[in-house]
């Protein structure tokens, strides 16, 4: 018997169903545009930080108080936030987009903001806002680390300038360099306008290059970008199967001693959950379909969430689907080549899921989950209760 099996023999014979105990942290959530974790008052524990409709706030590890840290900041909708730890002090630096108006893809002061905040002594008080130049219709915000010390803040619009149903000019994303003094001009990089009605990205370090490679889901597929040289490249991508309009969320993980897993939400807004795995054993990537029955599939996360050697793949919804549910999925492999996965339910119409995202945040070794969810106007902390 091949000793490789052995372990997956084993895993077979344990499974267990996901061991999730729900904590409501907030029931009076507007929309929940975006949720994402780092320590915000840098006593060492993860906080959640939360782009809502007209407030950008953060709750604080332990007692979940909630706190302001910018309101009001533009006419319209927030729509996303970014959040890390980039100069090393235990404490993270936070970007905001808003103005949210994906119909307006031409008038940059009626769609779209890129703001950063500075942190005040007390980051329980307001948070100073600092507007950056940007594009119309900003979607979503990421921190990349481009070096050994280095990170450059990466926005992605979801149309291109004067796009009208995903056609005409290119989502033009920009990777912007924090200067020492946030109020002086920040240079700004053109990485890519070759895609059409984005949606999402993520960033992995991959060991291409001099820091992490982002994926970015759109109207094309996935495509990828590295940063060596002091310059951005393209690298791999991946076309979206004949009738997809676009590709909508996606996480990417590494598959234990096999290979690479890229997971997703088909097509923009979609119903589809699936995964793509690159192993030593195939030559191509493979496409498997894990879910057709989600509407309007809003947020995806990977990890070993079970703790057994494996990568599973939670994802989640915000509309009633043919069956009249929404809520939240984990999806557990049951084969060693990720051809075939098992269902669970983490929360099934307690979340319309808007945001979703995967931490430990008490520190016991386990990912939890968190998700914000948008006609249910909740945040809710998932807990880890395996064994």
């Amino acid at each position: 018997m091949n000793l490789l099996i052995l372990p997956w023999l084993a895993f077979l014979l344990s499974l267990d169903s996901p061991n999730f105990e729900p904590q409501l942290i907030d029931s009076n959530v507007s929309i929940g545009y975006g949720i994402v974790v780092g320590d915000v008052d840098g006593d060492g524990k993860p906080d959640l930080i939360l782009a809502d409709k007209k407030q950008f706030v953060w709750y604080r590890n332990g007692d979940w108080k909630r706190f302001v840290l910018v309101e009001n900041l533009t006419e319209r909708d927030n729509v996303c936030i970014a959040a890390r730890d980039i100069d090393g002090d235990g404490k993270v630096e936070i970007a905001v987009g808003a103005q949210w108006n994906p119909g307006e893809t031409n008038d940059e002061a009626q769609s779209g903001s890129v703001h950063y905040l500075i942190r005040p002594d007390d980051p329980t008080q307001l948070w100073t806002p600092v507007q950056l130049p940007h594009e119309p219709t900003v979607h979503r915000m990421y921190w990349v680390k481009t070096g050994r010390a280095a990170y450059q803040l990466v926005v992605l619009p979801l149309h291109g300038r004067g796009n009208k149903a995903g056609e005409g000019a290119g989502v033009k994303v920009f990777a912007y360099e924090k200067p020492a003094n946030p109020k002086d001009p920040w240079k700004m990089t053109l990485i890519d306008e070759s895609m059409h009605l984005t949606h999402n990205m993520i960033s992995k370090d991959l060991s291409v290059g001099e820091g992490e490679t982002i994926f970015i889901g759109g109207k094309e597929g996935i495509k990828s970008f590295s940063y060596q040289d002091n310059a951005w490249f393209a690298g791999p991508t991946t076309e979206s199967p004949p009738g997809h309009e676009s590709y909508g969320e996606l996480a990417l993980a590494v598959i234990p001693a096999k290979g690479m897993l890229l997971a997703g939400i088909e097509p923009m807004h979609g119903n589809q959950v699936t995964t793509y795995t690159a192993t030593q054993e195939s030559t191509l990537p493979q496409r498997i379909v894990l879910d057709k029955s989600l509407k309007e599939g809003h947020g995806i996360v990977t990890g070993d969430f079970l703790g057994n050697g494996t990568v599973q793949i939670v994802a989640g919804w915000r509309t009633p689907n043919e069956a009249g549910d929404i809520g939240i999925k984990l999806y557990e492999p049951v084969n060693e080549n990720y051809t075939e996965f098992k269902p669970h339910w983490i929360d099934q119409n307690g979340m319309a899921t808007e945001s979703l995202a995967a931490a430990d945040l008490n520190g016991d070794g386990k990912l939890d989950l968190i998700a914000s969810g948008r006609s249910t106007n909740n945040l809710k902390i998932y807990w880890n209760q395996r064994e």
